[in-house]
């Protein structure tokens, strides 16, 4: 059975399809990444799934449980952390967890050791006694963990929960939610960092409410088509706009200070792109086969998308 279950899931604001047919499966015991730019649709699917919204229209299941039906039976075996999780600025990290424990019903015997263990592999232990809103973003961030692990949820959803927070704590948060996988916890995690998607067992990439795609991301990488040509140049920002001049049928993209271009003719596309720089004011350094990030290929099927959305509109 799998952990989560949705079926044409959908959700409409005012006319506004926020989450269009939704049909995804997470298996138990995987880290499942929803991923896509702010608007993609994240929150409201993290909201349906955790039953705190009802749907438009379609069904969800969480470990079996309806998400409307059984809404009150699946807050029993989740855990939620929200984007602004509900800490408690004037508390303590220790009276935080205690009054979590509380809300979820946590019986007081044994307690002490599961909140133990929690602080422990949360790196909290020596902070027990600090208040909540002298804490850093990082460790902010894993004391909700640990408030939203206290009750021992089965499946953990988690909005965005490294957004904002510094690479070392991102990464430290990640340590953490591989702990959890090793000990059998579902994690559902949404994401807008595509570098971060990589640390998922499989991932969606969201678009405007719409899946554009599932899997791992090495599959979802094999999934892109044409060539990544890596270009650097003398002036990055006005290259790639001449090269989007020039070359229109590829997919262009300024990375820093490269330009990727994404090819379905390689050696035509280096030679036009030589070509072009050469015959300018930009210097062209160098031209380099490069294995395609996630970023990339959400960028290329953004870009066919919308040439689809494009061809539709003018056909019709």
């Amino acid at each position: 059975m799998a952990a989560v279950r949705t079926d044409n899931l959908s959700k409409e604001f005012n006319g506004m399809q926020a989450v269009c047919r939704l049909n995804l499966e997470v298996q138990p015991g995987e880290i499942f990444g929803l991923v896509g730019p702010d608007g993609a649709g994240k929150t409201t699917i993290m909201r349906l799934l955790t039953s705190i919204m009802e749907p438009s229209s379609g069904d969800a299941w969480v470990q079996g449980l309806h998400s409307v039906r059984d809404a009150e039976a699946i807050k029993e075996k989740i855990g939620y952390m929200s984007q602004r999780f509900g800490l408690y600025a004037d508390l303590t990290v220790q009276e935080n967890v205690d009054f979590y424990a509380d809300i979820y019903g946590v019986p007081r015997r044994g307690r002490e050791k599961t909140i133990d263990e929690l602080l422990s592999f949360s790196a909290l232990t020596p902070f027990k006694k600090r208040f909540a809103g002298n804490l850093s973003g990082g460790m902010k961030q894993k004391l909700g963990l640990a408030c939203a692990l206290i009750h021992t949820p089965e499946v953990l959803f988690l909005d965005e929960p490294t957004n904002g927070v510094d690479p070392v704590s991102r990464r430290d948060f990640w340590r953490v939610l591989y702990q959890l996988r090793q000990k059998g916890v579902t994690i559902v995690v949404s994401t807008a960092y595509l570098d971060e998607a990589e640390r998922c067992s499989r991932l969606g990439l969201l678009h405007q409410g719409n899946l554009l795609s599932v899997g791992s991301p090495r599959e979802i990488k094999s999934l892109m088509k044409g060539q990544l040509l890596v270009v650097r140049s003398s002036h990055p920002r006005e290259a790639a706009q001449l090269l989007q001049e020039v070359l229109r049928e590829e997919h262009i993209t300024l990375f820093g200070d490269r330009i990727h271009v994404i090819t379905d003719a390689p050696e035509s596309s280096r030679t036009s792109i030589t070509h072009t720089l050469s015959g300018s004011a930009y210097t062209l350094h160098s031209i380099s086969d490069q294995e395609p990030s996630l970023e990339d290929v959400f960028v290329s099927m953004l870009g066919t998308t919308e040439k689809e959305r494009s061809h539709e509109i003018v056909s019709s």
